[in-house]
C-alpha cells in the first residue's frame, strides 16, 4: 500500500509588506477634418464719382437687378473710381484640418497587507 503524503505547516517570514505597481498607458488619436463653405451669388460694386444706371437712365442698385447695368461718371470735371466684385454661387471656401492628440496616462497603486 503506498504511503500518504502529508503537507508541512508553512510560517510565513513576513507579517507585514506593501506593493507597489505603476501601470503608463498612451493613447493616439489621429483626426482629420474637411470643412466646405458655400455661399450665394454676389454681385457689389463700389465708387467715387460713379452710379449704376439701367437701360432707362434710372439709377439703381446692381445687387438688387438681373438686367443690363452701365456705370456712368457723375462730374466728369472730377476724379472717378469704380470696383467691381462678383463670385459665383457654390463653393467658397474649403478648409482641411488634421491633428494628433496624444494622451499619457500613469496610475500607480499601493496595497498594504499584514497578517
Amino acid at each position: 500500500m503506498p504511503s500518504q503524503a502529508l503537507a508541512q505547516q508553512v510560517t510565513p517570514n513576513f507579517t507585514t509588506g506593501t506593493m507597489t505597481e505603476t501601470v503608463t498607458a498612451t493613447q493616439t488619436v489621429n483626426e482629420t477634418s474637411v470643412t466646405e463653405r458655400f455661399g450665394g451669388a454676389v454681385t457689389i460694386w463700389n465708387g467715387d464719382n460713379v452710379e449704376a444706371i439701367d437701360v432707362e437712365g434710372a439709377s439703381i442698385d446692381i445687387a438688387t437687378t438681373t438686367g443690363s447695368v452701365e456705370f456712368h461718371i457723375v462730374d466728369p470735371s472730377h476724379p472717378w473710381q469704380l470696383e467691381i466684385s462678383t463670385r459665383a454661387a457654390g463653393l467658397v471656401e474649403t478648409v482641411d484640418t488634421t491633428r494628433v492628440i496624444t494622451t499619457n496616462t500613469t496610475t500607480n497603486t499601493l496595497s498594504v497587507f499584514a497578517q
